[in-house]
């Protein structure tokens, strides 16, 4: 096991990261070692639910028993990774072995599970997961069904895949490389490549053609499928079944034409952006965005919508006019899938329109380069946070005071977009706290171009 967890083979990547030489991989990874035999592993096992503040003696206890110092570190080390995997794997991340980094770039179990049905829908049987990372998805896509190869350039990364994947006897780890990867093995292709630099300090890589590996290599991989689904000739279908996830702030020009990207919004955050080609592509939708919340998974398309209603960045290509009764903050998926002028058409037809739905009937935006809509009716919609709208005011601190005094609002909630102007700072400066009791929501941000600040409440304050 030593020299597997030491070494890796070159060519192209097909992993999220490739072999570290960081010192504190390299202790961690030797600390994995200690896990893998049984002595380890059973020990794992008998750890209680990890609780920070009991692990000195936890572990101080562990050595009393004999237990080898360094094996105590290695076992509490992956319980505390287990206690923080609870949040994206749920009660499976007790069963699991993590690193730091592959926890940390890891996909979220219900999002995995997405994922595999975009495959198990197109009728594909088994899938190749380049760049497996500790498994996550080639976790979910096995639960459902699917017989996967989970391939990792990096030795300690696969030996962590090869035991999480352990439950499922139709799919399996191994060491290898995107590009070499035997596209017959398989019916379809998921890849998670690297948006991280590996060298100097950290920072997300933005344009894709510096992932690794980058989107054109997942692009002459969906390519190869199709050619070997036309018997080798020139494809006639474009692409084969394959998904690749994308950092969500890409931009539309960077998408391949002919697939579908969908950016995926859990509880409020954008945590990804997927391209879909061939056969796991929705047909006649080029841009989604799904929307998870806690009432469930909303999905808006840009499906028959015209170039000036499916386009939209920020607000753009929505009619601008004057603040309505209620103002609308969408949803960052709908933002970077690009759907504000779907989403106005909606709201502008009381949240029941099609993507079609004519302009006039459109809610409006309060300013052509922000992404707030404005109506003068309220609208319940999963894609936007509303808000009824009590006053607006241009922006001045010694106004404002004045107000919230006179309003004995002492409860603020503190919401910004288009403007320089920090929440924190607004709040340091007003102490609203002695104003009073009443709550209120102030959004600052520009109207017609003028900075302007927005007193609200929010719809789910007002009851149906």
């Amino acid at each position: 096991m030593a020299s597997d967890l030491q070494s890796a083979p070159s060519g192209s990547p097909a992993h999220s990261e490739p072999a570290s030489t960081d010192p504190a991989d390299t202790a961690f990874a030797a600390g994995l070692e200690r896990v893998l035999v049984p002595e380890g592993w059973d020990l794992l096992q008998t750890l209680p639910p990890y609780v920070e503040a009991d692990a000195l003696k936890l572990g101080a206890t562990l050595r009393a028993a004999g237990h080898d110092p360094e094996l105590v570190s290695a076992v509490l080390t992956q319980s505390r990774l287990r206690a923080k995997g609870r949040e994206k794997f749920g009660e499976f991340a007790d069963r699991m072995l993590l690193t730091p980094r592959g926890l940390e770039q890891a996909t979220r179990l219900p999002i995995a599970a997405l994922h595999a049905r975009r495959f198990l829908d197109a009728g594909v049987a088994t899938i190749a997961d380049l760049g497996c990372g500790i498994g996550g998805d080639a976790m979910a896509a096995s639960a459902l069904g699917l017989d996967v190869i989970a391939v990792d350039r990096d030795p300690v990364t696969v030996a962590v895949a090869t035991m999480n994947l352990s439950a499922f006897p139709g799919s399996a780890a191994e060491l290898g490389d995107a590009e070499a990867f035997d596209l017959d093995r398989v019916d379809g292709v998921w890849m998670d490549p690297a948006r991280r630099t590996v060298r100097g300090p950290a920072r997300r890589l933005h344009d894709p053609e510096e992932y690794s590996p980058p989107l054109s290599t997942v692009v002459r991989i969906a390519r190869r499928l199709a050619e070997r689904a036309d018997g080798g000739a020139e494809p006639t279908s474009g692409f084969g079944p394959v998904g690749v996830k994308l950092g969500p702030g890409i931009e539309h020009v960077a998408l391949p034409a002919g697939t579908e990207t969908q950016w995926i919004s859990w509880h409020g955050q954008v945590l990804e952006a997927d391209c879909w080609f061939g056969p796991l592509a929705t047909p006649g939708v080029s841009r989604s965005a799904l929307v998870i919340g806690v009432d469930g998974a909303h999905l808006l398309t840009n499906a028959g919508a015209g170039a000036a209603v499916g386009d939209a960045a920020e607000g753009s290509s929505v009619p601008t006019g004057p603040l309505g009764d209620h103002l609308y903050e969408p949803d960052g998926a709908v933002i970077r899938a690009g759907l504000i002028g779907v989403l106005a058409a909606q709201l502008g037809n009381g949240a029941g329109a099609s993507a079609s739905a004519s302009a006039s009937a459109s809610a409006l935006t309060i300013d052509p380069t922000i992404a707030y809509l404005t109506t003068d009716t309220r609208v319940s919609t999963p894609f936007a946070h509303g808000y009824a709208v009590r006053d607006v005011m241009p922006f001045g601190m010694k106004r404002l005071s004045s107000y919230l005094r006179e309003h004995r609002i002492g409860r603020l909630e503190i919401k910004k977009r288009g403007t320089a102007v920090e929440p924190e700072e607004v709040r340091r400066r007003l102490r609203p706290k002695r104003f009073g009791g009443e709550s209120a929501t102030l959004i600052l941000t520009r109207i017609a171009g003028e900075q302007s600040v927005i007193v609200a409440t929010p719809h789910r304050e007002l009851g149906a």
